[in-house]
């Protein structure tokens, strides 16, 4: 499967948002309750969107998953210095499209960006009670870093030190 990664922008909004809803949906559904609906609709995104931190991963032009990249994080990641990591957040895929290839292909392309950036850490949150989506994580080349309570949320923080890693083709 051939995924492409590009920002989104602006018409880009109620997909971007609708991928998140639909994982959303999906995981509540199943019992595992991720994001609450009223984080991810187009009014709460749309800053993020226009601000460019948000990516959406296409397969032959469809829109197959969605992630934000960002350079600093604030609210999880409050406790280390902000100037040698990138940050990932609300990486969803389409149900279509689910089976790790899609997810795997966006976690390489951050990895890589975080490179680029001359940053050496790239990072990530999950519910700490999700052992399954930790396992696919620390499976990648994740390794744990610390447990937080982050408002409503019990999470598990997790670091991918790029330095460490060879480029993957």
């Amino acid at each position: 499967m051939d995924v492409s990664i590009r920002q989104a922008t602006t018409q880009d909004l109620e997909t971007v948002s609708g991928i998140l809803l639909e994982a959303a949906h999906w995981l509540n559904d199943t019992g595992k309750p991720m994001w609450r609906e009223e984080e991810i609709v187009p009014e709460r995104i749309s800053s993020d969107v226009s601000a460019g931190v948000f990516f959406l991963a296409e397969c032959d032009g469809e829109a197959a998953g969605t992630v934000k990249f960002q350079l600093e994080d604030m609210v999880v990641w409050f406790d280390i210095p902000q100037h040698d990591s990138a940050f990932v957040h609300r990486l969803a895929v389409r149900r279509k499209f689910a089976g790790g290839a899609v997810s795997t292909a966006i976690l390489r392309w951050a990895v890589e960006q975080t490179r680029l950036l001359g940053r050496r850490y790239l990072r990530l949150d999950c519910a700490a009670t999700r052992p399954r989506l930790r396992a696919i994580y620390e499976q990648f080349g994740f390794t744990h870093h610390s447990n937080k309570q982050i408002g409503p949320y019990f999470d598990a923080r997790y670091e991918y030190d790029v330095s460490e890693h060879a480029p993957r083709p």
